[in-house]
């Protein structure tokens, strides 16, 4: 039986410690905290004893009972859940999942604050991260995400609350009984679902949270903008053949080691995105292989692609670089912006992605796509000897690196857009452009993933 959310409670009250247990492992242990300010990743700080404590299900300013859930007793901090309340704060509120508790799924953070509260929180850790680790103070507003009025959000918003049925891709794991969930924080435990109110009707449509597998891994679901039937990519156990339900609401495929597999419909999800240049817009369509990498909240490709536009103000006749391109969402809008006179080279690792684009980018004779690792890319002769002015940078997680950003100093491009989708990898990356002669001269964040601690960031940076 799971255990309950964390609930308020009038005043103090009464409460009882359990005894640290025998030896080096304190996890199990109670403790009461003061909870500190918000941190990076979902938790806040708090300090027990003299020992850094972080704790989940908690808002700064609480007082909470909370479970140690890893530690020694000598460590020099512990993780923790808070699993009473004993004073809440004001903007604490029931989750709307009945598995977002402690110990239950870790798929979201923040589902017991409202999402006013959520945004405030994402902004005072990107302001934490850049004065911590660039040396700036930046104060930023973090942008909620509208649904309504985005291509193919039929079903989004639905009349739910705010921050749910958003998410257009979920990953799914599968436990030993071949039932689908998520898995709990920091763990390899897999909670089954039978919802997920975060994941878009047609994620959970598919069927794949109401079926059984068999020598599965996981499964990842992906819903396009098109109207289509959604996608489920399986991945089998190493070393097994994979046995699939019937799944009458989607397309399947099966992860191979030679690609993907085609069990039934197509092995592709089609986007299309509408994005305003000036006072003119325009769709532009895009088809994304497999479970490859599109922006899982359906506001995010236009949201971001004008944010990138307004940061780089590309004119005609001018020379772009897309790194980290994925399927040429950036490549399309700077290929318009510059024109037939102009140019933009797109470079991405993932040949499959490569793939794509050039399907969805053959009416751009001004576009050069090249398949390759990003710093490969940009040691390359041919690409130093090119005039750049622009620069679209949007890595992965941990960033661009130090010698990436070296790479694209040399190039000396006029301004350089850079999409994050992590603020400490971020702010690395602005005090190693800052050591290249370039400022962060605008910062915008976007709330593209609530009732979780991400949040994606677009910055300014210019000579």
């Amino acid at each position: 039986m799971s255990s309950p959310a964390p609930r308020p409670t009038r005043g103090r009250g009464r409460t009882s410690r359990r005894p640290a247990p025998a030896g080096p492992d304190a996890r199990g242990t109670e403790i009461e905290l003061e909870v500190g300010p918000v941190a990076h990743g979902g938790h806040c700080v708090a300090r027990h004893e003299g020992r850094v404590v972080f704790v989940r299900h908690a808002l700064p300013g609480e007082r909470v009972l909370a479970r140690v859930t890893e530690g020694a007793d000598g460590a020099s901090f512990w993780r923790a859940d808070a699993v009473r309340v004993l004073t809440a704060d004001p903007d604490r509120v029931e989750p709307p999942c009945p598995v977002a508790g402690p110990g239950l799924c870790g798929g979201c953070d923040f589902q017991h604050v409202t999402p006013a509260r959520q945004r405030a929180l994402k902004a005072a850790v990107v302001t934490e991260q850049f004065h911590r680790l660039a040396g700036l103070d930046v104060a930023v507003e973090v942008e909620q995400a509208p649904l309504a009025g985005v291509a193919g959000d039929a079903g989004v918003a639905g009349g739910e609350g705010e921050g749910l049925r958003w998410r257009t891709r979920t990953q799914f794991a599968v436990d030993a009984e071949g039932r689908a969930g998520l898995r709990a924080h920091r763990s390899h435990q897999v909670v089954p679902l039978a919802d997920c109110p975060i994941s878009t009707r047609a994620v959970v449509g598919s069927g794949v949270l109401g079926a059984r597998f068999g020598n599965v891994a996981t499964v990842e679901v992906a819903a396009g903008s098109d109207g289509a039937a959604p996608l489920a990519v399986v991945d089998p156990l190493p070393g097994t053949h994979a046995h699939l339900p019937k799944l009458p609401g989607a397309s399947v495929a099966v992860r191979t080691p030679e690609g993907l597999h085609r069990v039934s419909g197509r092995t592709w999800v089609g986007e299309r995105v509408t994005v305003r240049t000036g006072d003119a817009e325009r769709e532009h369509a895009f088809r994304v292989g497999g479970a490859g990498f599109w922006q899982v909240h359906p506001a995010a490709p236009r949201l971001l692609g004008e944010a990138v536009l307004a940061a780089l103000e590309p004119r005609a006749g001018e020379h772009a670089l897309d790194l980290y391109s994925g399927v040429g969402l950036f490549t399309a809008l700077l290929a318009e912006a510059v024109g037939p006179e102009g140019s933009v080279l797109a470079v991405e690792g993932e040949e499959r992605a490569v793939r794509d684009a050039r399907r969805s980018l053959h009416e751009h004779p001004q576009v050069e796509l090249w398949a390759g690792a990003v710093q490969e890319a940009l040691d390359d002769e041919e690409l130093t000897a090119r005039r750049t002015d622009l620069v679209v940078l949007d890595p992965p997680r941990s960033g661009a690196g130090r010698a990436v950003v070296e790479q694209i100093a040399a190039l000396a491009p006029r301004a350089v857009a850079y999409v994050a989708c992590d603020p400490a990898a971020l702010a690395r990356d602005t005090a190693f452009l800052a050591g290249h002669g370039y400022r962060l001269e605008g910062l915008r964040a976007f709330d593209l993933f609530p009732m979780t601690h991400h949040v994606e960031c677009v910055a300014r940076f210019v000579r």
